[in-house]
């Protein structure tokens, strides 16, 4: 596919993609000073969370069914080239240490490798055959959701993802910045947020990457939200692997509980330190291995945990 006949081709179809025209007005933006373009960047950005408001209906459901398929084991697996691919790759990265998510649970797949991460792999993501290998690595099944993410809604590896996993049985979300894209209309769910053409022309790791990040945020902090991750706006299921964490784990049984901080120390040492168990054993009066019970008959849900301990 790298022969030059198809050059003009591509190069049309880009002439067409919002995200890639050209602003004539900030043509002499390389002579403004540089508070201003700071201004005018700034400016740019403004309009992402409003493009996003528009597709949180579409959001929305694609959280749900997501959650769905995870509450029943699946996994929640993004692909996508470039900034698109490293956006998934780092909303991946942050759910074990927020949210004590299996390894593997939630998984992000950049074309080319972990090597794309930090340098351009030139070519990865022209191969809808790389993401298909990649899912097939993975063993997808029908429990599984994956989101194919892309700027430009074209591209072969995050199209490629979708079409494969559809062939599987697994869910399909396709999250472009383009209207009228491919990867929307492969995917079961499209969401395509609309950010308009670039300050620097092309370059969709400014409003495009902001949105993908925003609209990605979204996809995994409700997903957790409604598996039970949280109680209330706590993180409940944080891991304390550090010393801050450790703090934060104090501080989330004390809001939770309002107990006095020897009563913490001890409800988190009887349960190994785990929060959502300490919080348990401090509302509910009961002992750690109850606590434990509890929720594992809850399938992690405090809050059914809390009713039915009350019950």
């Amino acid at each position: 596919m790298t022969s030059t006949h198809h050059h003009p081709d591509l190069r049309s179809q880009l002439e067409t993609l919002t995200t890639e025209a050209f602003r004539p007005e900030l043509a002499e933006i390389d002579r403004m000073p540089t508070l201003d373009i700071a201004r005018v960047m700034n400016g740019e950005d403004t309009a992402v969370p409003a493009a996003v408001a528009e597709r949180l209906p579409e959001i929305a459901a694609a959280v749900d069914a997501i959650a769905a398929r995870m509450a029943r084991g699946g996994r929640l697996v993004y692909a996508g080239a470039g900034t698109a691919g490293r956006l998934g790759v780092l909303d991946a990265s942050e759910c074990p240490p927020t949210f004590n998510t299996a390894p593997g649970q939630v998984v992000g797949l950049i074309a080319g490798g972990p090597d794309a991460m930090v340098t351009s792999v030139e070519g990865a993501e022209d191969s809808a055959e790389l993401a298909r290998a990649d899912l097939d690595a993975l063993g997808l099944t029908p429990d599984d959701a994956v989101v194919g993410v892309s700027a430009s809604g074209r591209t072969p590896y995050a199209i490629g993802a979708v079409e494969h996993a559809r062939t599987r049985g697994a869910l399909t979300v396709g999250l472009a910045c383009n209207s009228g894209s491919a990867l929307a209309a492969a995917a079961e769910h499209g969401i395509e947020v609309v950010t308009g053409p670039e300050l620097i022309t092309g370059s969709t790791r400014l409003k495009a990457g902001t949105a993908q990040k925003l609209v990605l945020n979204m996809l995994s902090t409700i997903t957790m939200i409604r598996l039970g991750k949280t109680y209330g706006n706590l993180m409940v299921d944080v891991r304390a692997s550090n010393e801050k964490l450790r703090a934060r784990s104090r501080r989330i049984v004390a809001l939770a509980t309002g107990a006095a901080d020897d009563e913490i120390e001890r409800a988190l040492t009887a349960t190994g330190g785990e929060v959502k168990h300490a919080i348990l054993t401090l509302l509910a009066g009961v002992d750690g291995p109850t606590a434990a019970r509890l929720l594992e008959d809850s399938g992690g849900h405090l809050r059914a945990a809390l009713a039915a301990a009350k019950g």
